[in-house]
């Protein structure tokens, strides 16, 4: 029987969203002037442009693209972007986890489409040579339920007739992105960067533009959707004008997050923390014979929302498992997602301390033995 151990991360926050705050964080750092005022006064739109310049500096994203604050969180954007710009030709989906499932979803219930799906089980990928470009393609960049990522950005061809669709509300700040391959980005504050929840944030690159300037679809858009005015894109999305009312007191934890980013040394030092959590994290998976990656291959093994799998486990047995370190105040949330084979899930985003990870083993050989006693 493992003795319980002494000492515990010091923050024992490892959710896969929302996730753990960026170090250092506290509630009265953040800016509130902005609070109590209108978001289209001088002040809140000010404050909404810094945050999409931030991000734009932050993720080195060139001025071929824009960048906006929309409602419903990565959900909202990406759902944005479909109902927006789908149906102009043909579709394919890549899903090879619960999100990736859910655009098929909406393609086919909601949109009425028939889209070419490719899927692939939890812990592996579909085959991206076979994906017809001739189409427009969704996928997400980095599984969060699976652990399962998209090695680079090469598999897309630059003389791709279709848009490419990236849900990357994972990969962002953990990944470098190549802008020229990626037609439509989304994602929210609430993981890489450790914001909070509610908005979401649309990337749109010159060949998306074109495509809402020169295509309008079947079905009917509900406001908080509408990128076009008068038949030109509405500019004012990307320049701090949001569609509807924002929540001023999430754009400055955003900011906060992003200053603290800068502060790191932008993207690579985002990127460098990550790399060794996950690191840290294949030491301890590494060490323990009870434990695996779900996903086996590690050229598409997310470095953020880490997957695993513990020996002989059930849903009961990991729901006890988390249940056991989260009273503890070891580990908060870090039972796999709902729709994912049962086993744990590790957040390695920027925003957690490596030191927590490494903590973390001990922890996990306590509830495993305790549970199998």
């Amino acid at each position: 029987m493992t003795s319980k151990p002494a000492a515990k991360p010091a923050r024992p926050y490892f959710s896969s969203g929302p996730c753990a705050k960026p170090p250092g964080w506290a509630p009265e750092k953040l800016n509130t002037e902005s609070l109590g005022r209108s978001h289209r006064a001088k002040i809140g739109k000010s404050r909404l442009q810094y945050c999409i310049d931030l991000m734009r500096e932050v993720l080195q994203l060139p001025d071929t693209h824009r960048i906006g604050i929309v409602p419903g969180s990565d959900t909202g954007a990406f759902e944005m972007a479909m109902w927006t710009m789908l149906g102009a030709r043909g579709v394919t989906a890549l899903a090879w986890e619960s999100f990736g499932e859910g655009w098929v979803t909406d393609a086919v219930k909601q949109l009425k489409l028939e889209p070419k799906v490719h899927r692939a089980d939890y812990g592996q990928l579909p085959d991206l040579d076979k994906v017809d470009w001739a189409d427009d393609v969704l996928f997400t960049w980095n599984g969060t339920t699976s652990g399962v990522r998209v090695p680079d950005g090469e598999w897309i061809p630059d003389d791709r007739e279709g848009l490419s669709f990236a849900d990357a509300t994972s990969a962002v700040f953990a990944y470098d992105i190549p802008w020229d391959k990626i037609d439509v980005a989304t994602f929210s504050w609430q993981k890489v960067l450790g914001g909070e929840g509610a908005h979401g944030v649309l990337i749109l690159g010159p060949r998306a533009v074109q495509r809402l300037e020169e295509y309008t679809p079947a079905w009917p858009l509900p406001k908080v959707f509408r990128l076009m005015s008068k038949g030109a894109l509405a500019e004012g999305v990307f320049k701090g004008e949001t569609i509807n009312t924002p929540s001023m007191l999430a754009v400055e934890d955003a900011i906060f997050a992003l200053e603290w980013a800068k502060d790191l040394g932008g993207l690579s030092g985002l990127q460098a923390r990550s790399n060794a959590n996950a690191h840290a994290l294949d030491k301890i998976v590494a060490e323990r014979a009870w434990l695996s990656h779900l996903a086996a291959d590690s050229g598409i093994r997310s470095k953020t929302s880490v997957c695993l799998s513990v020996e002989g486990a059930d849903a009961d047995f990991i729901k006890k498992f988390a249940g056991l370190l989260e009273a503890e105040g070891a580990a908060y949330d870090i039972a796999g997602y709902r729709d994912a084979p049962p086993g744990l899930r590790i957040w390695c985003g920027a925003t957690v301390d490596t030191a927590d990870i490494e903590a973390l083993g001990p922890w996990l050989d306590w509830a495993f033995d305790t549970l199998n006693a």
